[in-house]
């Protein structure tokens, strides 16, 4: 098996034109979005060109599927709404040339697989977590985004083009290559990490109801402010943390909105997301139970109705051995001394996909550790590095 690099470099840029946007490299590709859609059919041109057979499946994954058994190679092709054009991107099209690769070379059995809404418009990798049985399709399409689109409606875009889905038991294993979305490879000027597990996550939504009044006439202690009750969960929360986190623990409210948004109205509504990221299980489950009873304890004293969305997550995963030593000893084949064995703090599709087979994850640098924004990127020699780890993996397989 011999990888072109340079077709491997110019289809990862060819695919960065769909929804190219912003400063740099940016790229603005949210799933079931018009671009997202172009950007799979130009795919899915590409997969038989190499010999693979596409297939999209009820919710946009699209698959480019070899005869018979085969491994699964891929990620993911949307984007964050303002997002780089790498992360997702980079595996899916590193996937796609070491199955073109095999395929010239009569080498083994290679298919490739990008999953929709792994960015989370309407969830928790949401693609991956129907496919693997996380997720029941009911129950993925009551989901809404922001704009309160239902994924029920969001996915008949793909309604005239979709088949059943892929039966997981012809892959035998799945390998995700990545970027690491984080500082420490280009920090330690290194080119290649192989994962060793990938942390859990945890999100859901939280709506405090206060009461909608005007600014200029309403006193302040007669206020039912829901801003005010976010702002105190807010603070709350990371005080009562402190002693249940690690030093890798992560939490985010990332998203806000406030109902009726208005400069001259006390606001009668705050909804806001709230993530939490751990590698316990435990850990996850106690910042449920904190989050909940803050939330809760906050409402209660300032007279608001505090609601709770649907708990959206995953548990941490640890990477197969069989599928992780291929990939170091590409790792120290390709970039000796260059490479290390870590975690993944960000969230991927793998973790679904741990469910139905063995599963295995390389990264390559994000320099500066810059991801989900338009600066987002990677020297091109690492990610050809990256793609010849995986080809060297692959071969160590068969």
């Amino acid at each position: 098996m011999k990888v072109n690099e340079d077709r491997f470099l110019k289809d990862l840029h060819d695919l960065r034109e769909f929804g190219a946007a912003g400063v740099g490299k940016g790229v603005v590709r949210p799933a079931f979005s018009k671009d997202d859609v172009a950007a799979r059919k130009w795919l899915a041109t590409r997969m038989s060109e190499a010999g693979l057979t596409p297939h999209v499946d009820p919710v946009g994954n699209l698959f480019g599927l070899a005869d018979g058994p085969s491994l699964l190679l891929g990620s993911h092709s949307d984007s964050q709404p303002e997002g780089g054009w790498l992360d997702g991107a980079l595996g899916v099209i590193a996937a796609l040339e070491v199955a073109r690769a095999s395929h010239e070379a009569s080498g083994p059995k290679v298919s490739v697989v990008s999953f929709e809404d792994e960015e989370g418009r309407f969830g928790v990798t949401t693609g991956s977590a129907v496919w693997s049985g996380q997720l029941p399709l009911e129950e993925a399409d009551e989901l809404t985004d922001h704009a309160g689109v239902t994924f029920s409606a969001a996915r008949a875009c793909f309604a005239e083009m979709a088949g059943d889905f892929v039966d997981p038991t012809r892959f035998s294993g799945f390998i995700e290559m990545h970027i690491e979305q984080g500082p420490v490879l280009d920090t330690a000027n290194e080119q290649i990490g192989v994962v060793s597990d990938i942390v859990g996550i945890r999100d859901m939504r939280i709506t405090c109801d206060g009461q909608q009044n005007h600014a200029g006439t309403t006193p302040m202690h007669l206020r039912q402010d829901a801003f005010q009750a976010l702002s105190a969960f807010n603070t709350a929360i990371n005080t009562r943390f402190r002693n249940v986190v690690t030093p890798t623990t992560v939490w985010t409210i990332g998203h806000v909105t406030l109902h009726p948004n208005a400069s001259s109205i006390v606001p009668g509504r705050a909804t806001f997301s709230m993530q939490w990221r751990d590698a316990e299980v435990d850990r996850l489950d106690r910042l449920n139970t904190i989050i909940r009873e803050t939330a809760s304890e906050i409402a209660e004293k300032t007279g608001l109705r505090v609601r709770f969305g649907p708990m959206l997550g995953l548990d941490p995963v640890a990477m197969d051995m069989r599928l992780r030593t291929a990939l170091e000893q590409a790792a120290k084949a390709t970039a000796p001394e260059k490479w290390r064995v870590m975690p993944s703090g960000a969230l991927h599709d793998a973790t679904n996909v741990a469910r139905l087979m063995p599963v295995a994850m390389l990264f390559v640098p994000s320099i500066n550790g810059i991801s989900h924004a338009f600066e987002e990127d990677t020297a091109e020699p690492d990610l050809v590095a990256g793609l010849h780890v995986l080809a060297r993996a692959v071969s160590n397989l068969t």
